[in-house]
């Protein structure tokens, strides 16, 4: 698996899924909403540490900075 993911897109990603995960387990967004929330939130987390995001792949976007030569 080759990176494409940038640093920024990494923090990104995990700022979001702490707060979708807040958002959840304080009560804010509850039901089928929450748990959508909540998967969503996980495949961003698990995404950000792999440094690897198949929609990226799929669509050709890389964000991760080129590697000197």
């Amino acid at each position: 698996m080759k990176k494409n993911m940038g640093n920024a897109d990494r923090i990104i990603r995990t700022l979001i899924a702490v707060l979708a995960a807040y958002l959840y387990f304080s009560g804010i967004v509850p039901g089928t909403l929450g748990i959508v929330l909540v998967v969503v939130a996980a495949v961003f987390l698990l995404t950000s540490l792999v440094s690897f995001c198949p929609l990226y792949s799929l669509v050709g976007l890389n964000t991760c900075p080129a590697k000197k030569a």
